[in-house]
């Protein structure tokens, strides 16, 4: 029997939770009595709630993000069916902020809110032997049953110098097998409408010298891959400059993950960037949009100079790999200045470029512009765009497949010499959008499409209006790396040339600033 179970269900088994491992650092003398136990949506949610019950909990905490937010309300409502008695509490961000468009009623209690403190007092009080009847202490002053408790706690922000650090509930399967999320920071000053983060505009620092030590032991541990959560880790130099030496006094191979405000670069912060071998470093640069305006109306700050500068530095002079961040349906923007935006990222730059749907999370003031704009969103996470006044619902619906379509045949870099044959004097946006729309015709699906049969669509779309030879010589390039078993035969036959041997040396630009190292 274990009295506390905490839980939630990752988007796949690589991914962990570390805001169950901060609740777990942080119940002090609850804590021998308490447990992880992670899962991943794929599993069937009957089999979860017999995978938590078999602990005889008392208390089970579950993580609710908008990744995982329907399944969770499905499992809320199988464990009050067979456990009526087991008290469940929910915390993260698709709980904890108002209005909630999933079911999440049968919880008992909600935390909203950083809740390493509020969950700790919370199951004190559940837990306690005296009168486990009454919750004192964590709604008000006064005693009351706790069926008569408000469902929804109000979580104060802890200070991050006393919260303890979560880095040791990590287990050896853990630092073997799976991401290894960190944070230096917690918090944002900037005020983007669209996102979660802009609710807490104080940005707080976790005790550095603390932090250093905890990665030293994780490094000791085995751990290679960091996965930096902080929202604008380059905002403090101090921070930012140890850390980037923490890693660059490491031996490679390792991977540290970062996102980053695109418009603060400092010469000292270029250096240490510009000294980190390829493989190492990713740069997550949320980008949005390129069009002033659009970004005023959400108040996203916008220096267009500073932030093409440092992508041209980015891309010229380190082995940094980019992950740059465009989102379609943005209030005023039409589909043509959202073109303009992606052809103005491709001059720049050959590193990924992350499409993404514009969503309306609960918590954001970003409904405010529904009534000028025509915003109508869907009411099932990830609660995405489903039209506005620019772009219809049929518009929309292309924007997507042209997203699964880019990932595909462009951020992947399998194609990066080829994929440009799509396109004509910079016409980025208007020759793949043609691309996608062609390819859907043909496969009706963005899923389930198989290497052989990507190079077949690209190659049968591309000699529609290029010379085949050119479209077989482009082909070969970029398939050069591959064993031959993945080009289809009809390629191998026409061009009669045997594939290389897979050798860093040709490794394509894009693809090599994303490998990773194997640890």
């Amino acid at each position: 029997m274990t009295s506390i179970v905490l839980t939630t269900l990752n988007a796949r088994y690589a991914h962990t939770a570390l805001g169950l491992r901060y609740l777990y650092a942080n119940l002090h003398e609850l804590q021998s009595d308490a447990k992880i136990v992670e899962f991943t949506m794929n599993e069937q949610i009957q089999s979860i709630a017999e995978g938590l019950l078999i602990h005889s909990p008392r208390i089970i905490g579950i993580g609710v993000y908008i990744w995982n937010a329907s399944q969770c309300a499905e499992l809320i409502q199988t464990l009050k069916k067979v456990s009526p008695q087991t008290i469940i509490v929910l915390g993260g961000p698709e709980a904890g902020h108002l209005p909630h468009r999933v079911d999440l009623s049968k919880a008992d209690y909600i935390i909203s809110g950083e809740g390493e403190v509020a969950f700790y007092e919370l199951c004190k009080e559940l837990l306690s032997p005296v009168r486990p009847e009454l919750v004192e202490g964590v709604h008000g002053s006064t005693s009351s049953p706790r069926t008569e408790v408000p469902h929804f706690i109000k979580a104060p922000l802890p200070d991050l110098k006393s919260i303890h650090l979560p880095y040791s509930a990590y287990d050896d399967e853990d630092v073997a097998h799976r991401y290894i999320y960190v944070e230096a920071s917690r918090g944002c000053p900037f005020e983007c409408e669209f996102c979660l983060s802009s609710i807490d505009e104080k940005v707080r620092n976790f005790p550095l010298d603390q932090l250093l030590e905890e990665f030293e032991v994780l490094w000791q541990r085995g751990a290679r891959s960091f996965k930096f959560i902080d929202r604008t880790f380059n905002l403090n130099m101090t921070f930012a400059n140890r850390i980037l030496d923490f890693f660059l006094s490491k031996e490679p191979p390792y991977f540290a993950h970062f996102e980053v405000i695109p418009d603060h670069f400092p010469e000292v912060l270029k250096e240490k960037i510009a000294r980190f071998p390829a493989g190492s470093l990713q740069l997550e640069i949320g980008i949005q949009t390129l069009d002033p305006i659009i970004a005023k109306g959400i108040n996203r700050p916008l220096k267009l100079e500073k932030i093409y500068d440092n992508l041209r530095f980015l891309e010229n002079e380190t082995s940094a790999h980019m992950h740059l961040d465009l989102i379609v349906g943005l209030p005023g923007e039409s589909i043509e200045g959202f073109g303009r935006n992606l052809d103005t990222l491709v001059s720049l730059t050959h590193s990924e470029i992350q499409i993404g749907i514009l969503k309306n999370l609960s918590g954001t003031t970003l409904s405010r512009h529904d009534r000028e704009h025509g915003m109508i969103y869907s009411d099932t996470p990830p609660y995405d765009i489903l039209q506005n006044n620019l772009l219809s619902f049929v518009q929309i619906q292309k924007m997507k497949r042209f997203a699964r379509f880019w990932d595909i045949f462009y951020n992947s870099g399998s194609f990066n010499t080829s994929v440009q044959l799509l396109w004509s004097e910079d016409k980025v946006f208007d020759g793949f959008y043609a691309f996608s729309e062609w390819i859907y015709t043909q496969t009706l699906s963005t899923w389930k499409i198989a290497l052989e049969r990507q190079i077949t669509l690209l190659y049968e779309y591309l000699i529609l209006t290029h010379d085949e030879e050119q479209v077989q010589k482009a082909l070969m390039e970029d398939l050069s790396t591959r064993p031959e078993k993945t080009i289809p035969f009809f390629l191998r036959q026409k061009t009669q040339a045997s594939p290389k041997s897979a050798d860093n040396s040709v490794t394509p630009k894009r693809q090599a600033k994303r490998a990773q190292p194997t640890a």
